[in-house]
């Protein structure tokens, strides 16, 4: 059983602030969340970033209706020590869309968009929610779980719905390389698995919204029967993150009524894995190359003419 407090080294520097091009991905990954006066403020900081950049923090709490102590509070939640750090960002950010080099939010897809119009959002949104994963990503989360992965006797995958799908990507993705991995879409099944890891165990949660209660179940046994665990989500602070070694954080699309969060997340989650396969794939090249290889050749004749 793992302890309930370990030692661990802890970094005496403070966490960087986000990235200014991960400013938007961070407000549509919290504002639901905030209350409704923060939401007002990280919408209209997300949405004129060059705008707000000039205000004071007095300024902007007159242009959103909400108090000095409001805006602070907001510009912390989204990761930044205080506001002036936020106006740094939001001058960056402008920078860059003024550039070209960040590109704007899209319009949501309309029930009546032609099929073009559907083909030219939907490109835009999944590669801006790939670009917001990318800049949000924690190097140093990844690399810990990478690294974890590598030396792991066992490997399981949980999530449910789309999530699952994501899993099982990520299993198959790992056996063809000579790795023991399963992904369960049982919730039963897979909280059945988990009472028999242990310690040089990886358990993997996927859950966007950081609260399914069939993926947090199997995880919180695993994590108390001494696997290392890693949760990918969209929501860091979710109950997920108690149970969680590691925490690999995804962006999403904007969520509307053709397009839930549950279904855009998906792209960002797919990011996340192939980038956990390939760096495991990397340590582990002497054996995974071959596995590979014979896994290729052992299907090369199913794919004849």
């Amino acid at each position: 059983m793992k302890e309930t407090f370990k030692e661990v080294a802890v970094d005496p520097r403070p966490p960087a602030p986000p990235a200014p091009a991960a400013l938007a991905a961070k407000v549509r990954t919290l504002a639901p969340t905030m209350t409704r006066s923060m939401q007002r403020v990280a919408e209209t900081v997300a949405s004129d970033p060059a705008g707000c950049a000039a205000l004071t923090v007095t300024g902007l709490a007159e242009r959103t209706g909400t108090s000095e102590a409001t805006v602070v509070r907001t510009s912390r939640l989204l990761g930044y020590p205080g506001y002036r750090d936020l106006r740094l960002a939001l001058a960056a950010l402008a920078a860059q869309q003024a550039a070209g080099s960040a590109p704007a939010v899209t319009a949501d897809i309309a029930v009546d968009d032609s099929l073009v119009d559907v083909v030219t959002k939907l490109a835009q949104e999944e590669q801006q929610c790939l670009a917001d994963t990318a800049a949000g990503l924690d190097v140093t989360q990844l690399e810990a779980a990478v690294a974890a992965l590598s030396g792991a006797r066992r490997i399981d995958v949980y999530g449910i719905g789309a999530s699952n799908l994501v899993g099982q990507d990520l299993a198959q993705k790992f056996l063809r390389i000579g790795l023991i991995a399963h992904a369960h879409a049982d919730p039963h099944l897979a909280v059945t698995n988990a009472v028999q890891m242990q310690t040089g165990d990886v358990a993997i949660a996927i859950t966007h919204s950081g609260r399914t209660t069939d993926v947090i179940e199997p995880l919180r046994v695993a994590f108390d029967h001494g696997a290392t665990t890693i949760a990918i989500t969209g929501r860091p602070d979710g109950e997920i993150a108690a149970y969680a070694d590691y925490i690999l954080t995804t962006s999403t699309a904007r969520e509307s009524e053709l397009r839930p969060a549950a279904m855009s997340s998906r792209t960002s989650q797919l990011l996340v894995i192939d980038c956990l396969f390939i760096g495991v794939a990397q340590r582990t090249y002497d054996t995974a190359a071959p596995a590979l290889s014979a896994s290729y050749e052992a299907l090369a004749h199913r794919h004849q003419p």
